[in-house]
């Protein structure tokens, strides 16, 4: 019988649960997450504290499940959507706290755009209204702030994710750089006609192509986990964000 480990990392906690091939649960893990508010509106996370959290929910949930890994089909993912993190590809140091959706910070920005008359083209291209809540004028605040930021994240040194990229990042030791559509989607930078990245949208929001992750598929094997994680390689083989998602 082969088992299903998926990663359940929320906005409060991290989670992971053992299912069997019948989708019947057989161990799971839960880790609280700290919630830092540096300021009014302002919601933040720990980088470290959300992967580190994460994975030992994943070895504790497979002790507690008593499988060998080798019994282990596959990893799957679910997410807190729209919460966004910034950090240099070379070391994985994350730069700042990520930016928790509910996080209002960028308000201001938002109203500026809408102002401009940008509103009807990112509702076009996205689907979405221009909100604070959406992680594209997060990245935007990032960005910004420290001075060489941009400079750096069009030379390529920098990587911005949600929260299922930046696990994904940790799983494959930093070999994939990816997000998948039910994430990339709530972005504001993100065409959902065409299934790519808006290079309009893009430059409205000043923010480079190249700190951006690859688009893959909710569903289907994205790549493997590093050996030394869990003894073996392990495949990722689904990413879905947001709460909704964790059960499919």
């Amino acid at each position: 019988m082969k088992y299903i480990l998926a990663l359940d990392q929320g906005t409060t906690s991290s989670r992971a649960i053992v299912f069997d091939a019948n989708g019947q649960p057989v161990a799971s893990a839960q880790r609280e997450l700290t919630q830092y508010f540096p300021q009014p509106g302002w919601v933040e996370h720990d980088p470290g504290e959300i992967w580190q959290s994460q994975l030992t929910c994943a070895y504790e949930a497979l002790s507690r499940a008593g499988i060998a890994i080798a019994d282990l089909a596959a990893i799957g993912i679910a997410n807190q959507r729209e919460t966004t993190l910034l950090w240099e590809r070379a070391s994985g140091r994350p730069l700042g706290r990520a930016i928790v959706w509910q996080d209002r910070r960028t308000a201001a920005h938002c109203a500026d755009l809408v102002a401009a008359g940008h509103e009807a083209l990112f509702r076009r291209r996205t689907g979405l209204v221009i909100d604070p809540y959406f992680s594209g004028t997060k990245l935007a605040w990032l960005l910004d702030a420290q001075p060489d930021l941009r400079a750096r994240a069009e030379r390529g040194e920098l990587a911005f994710g949600t929260v299922d990229c930046w696990l994904t990042w940790h799983l494959t030791g930093g070999r994939r750089h990816v997000t998948d559509v039910s994430n990339a989607s709530r972005s504001l930078l993100f065409d959902i006609h065409r299934g790519d990245w808006d290079d309009e949208l893009l430059a409205i929001l000043n923010i480079p192509r190249a700190v951006l992750p690859d688009i893959v598929a909710s569903a289907g094997i994205v790549d493997h986990t590093e050996a030394r994680l869990f003894g073996q390689p392990i495949p990722i083989a689904g990413i879905a964000g947001d709460q909704q998602a964790a059960t499919f």
